[in-house]
């Protein structure tokens, strides 16, 4: 049969997928440091204390090791599953198949990750986090590389793949953003509950709506009518040099890696940049990730715009240099405290720019590179092309979720906001080293 371009329908069906396991992955990537240590408001702990909070030898804390853990241990599994999904053949398609046995999982585990079993075992609560976190990376990871690998084979016309690629950067910036409602849906339900109950109630209903959304490609993307695949037999270690062969791949993946550390911090430090350096409620954590996102959203059509005008790679710099300049104010906050108010709403929207672009043109970027390997070399390897993207990218998640925490240990109250505040000029560092291996791209 032969292989037709989807319509919109198709395509949305695929994109609202991307909510469900942007929504699904919320919770871990961006509220584990926050649940489990909370910042020091200078009143009543927000949440208890499940797992010890002190150092761990010194440098690096219990719940950034085991966030560091599952992260890595994520990016391993990627190649993995990659060369997996690439050789399944199955009736429903290769990809729905291993999506349909990580969906339910995956959704259980993103909620079951903030219900510790114990209000004052450590030692248990510890042992539980890290067996539910590493279950939590296993399931996202057999949902997400088939999924991801789809990008490149339902966009087998280069019209539908920048389209899909803005489809993609819509719907996970929906999940984000609703993912990022969590600070504010907490605070109402404490009128009603506990914090901790509040919090987890809040995770609760967010597995429940990704779950049905990360349903929708299972049950009704038609991937044998729509989507180009070819069977491929190449051995595991070929397969993977084959693909890390293209030096511009190899450039665009460390610069992503610097990309993902320095977001993360982003969502790993907002709770703590609006309480501390802002010194505002933690529901304007809610308030700022919304107007970042809104702006976002506002800047899809122009983005598309500017790309076909002045390139991607010319995109890309410009992001990044948004980028730095937000960290870099954001470390000043202390001093411009006069001007905190101004500054909260004006680094909210610039944020919107750096989302937009990073949101819409990687992808983009890494199908073309899919099509011109397979016109080269003749193999069809869209997962291992994402799923190499995949385990850059929560490398640099992994190494943020280290190292984030362990910036704290310097400092995280409005008193001594010291590790705070270093958190953002480590960010700022990380971005300058994204922009300057970009430079290095022969793409236009």
């Amino acid at each position: 049969m032969e292989v037709q371009r989807p319509p919109f329908l198709q395509k949305l069906i695929f994109a609202l997928g991307q909510l469900g396991w942007s929504l699904a992955s919320f919770g871990v990537a961006n509220l584990l440091v926050y649940f489990y240590l909370p910042p020091d408001t200078g009143g009543e702990r927000i949440f208890p204390v499940y797992i010890y909070e002190g150092a761990v030898l010194g440098i690096a804390t219990v719940i950034g090791l085991i966030s560091f853990g599952g992260r890595f241990f994520d990016a391993l599994l990627d190649p993995l599953v990659a060369i997996w999904s690439d050789k399944i053949n199955a009736r429903i398609g290769k990809r729905r198949m291993l999506m349909a046995l990580g969906v339910f999982p995956f959704a259980a585990f993103s909620v079951l990750v903030f219900y510790p079993p114990s209000a004052d075992n450590l030692v248990l609560n510890t042992v539980f986090l890290f067996v539910v976190t590493l279950a939590f990376y296993f399931f996202l990871t057999v949902y997400n590389i088939p999924y991801s690998a789809l990008i490149g084979e339902l966009g087998h016309d280069p019209a539908d793949r920048m389209l899909i690629s803005t489809m993609l950067s819509v719907t996970w910036a929906l999940g984000f953003l609703i993912g990022s409602s969590a600070y504010a849906m907490q605070d109402w339900l404490e009128h009603i509950w506990s914090p901790v109950q509040a919090f987890q109630f809040t995770l609760l209903i967010f597995a429940g709506i990704s779950l049905v959304f990360m349903m929708l490609p299972v049950l009704f993307l038609n991937e044998k009518k729509y989507c180009l695949q070819h069977d491929t037999h190449v051995p595991a270690r070929e397969a993977l040099k084959a693909v890390l062969n293209h030096i511009d791949y190899r450039r665009f993946l460390l610069s992503d890696l610097m990309y993902w550390l320095a977001l993360t911090f982003i969502q790993l430090g907002v709770g703590y940049y609006v309480t501390i350096l802002f010194q505002f409620d933690k529901a304007q954590a809610s308030t700022f990730l919304t107007l970042s996102f809104v702006a976002s959203f506002v800047l899809y059509v122009p983005v598309n715009r500017w790309v076909s005008q002045f390139g991607k790679k010319r995109m890309v710099l410009i992001a990044f240099w948004v980028f730095m300049a937000i960290f870099g104010i954001t470390f000043f906050l202390p001093e411009l405290y006069f001007m905190r108010h101004i500054l909260f709403y004006t680094l909210a929207l610039a944020s919107g720019i750096p989302l937009a672009v990073f949101g819409i043109v990687p992808n983009a970027l890494i199908a073309d590179l899919v099509y011109k390997h397979q016109e080269n070399s003749g193999l069809q390897q869209s997962a291992l092309f994402y799923a190499v993207r995949n385990f850059t990218m929560k490398t640099g998640v992994s190494l943020a979720n280290l190292i984030f925490p362990s910036l704290l240990l310097l400092g995280k109250s409005v008193e001594a906001p010291l590790g705070v505040r270093l958190s953002t000029l480590m960010a700022l560092l990380f971005c300058w080293v994204g922009w300057k291996i970009f430079t290095r791209l022969e793409i236009r």
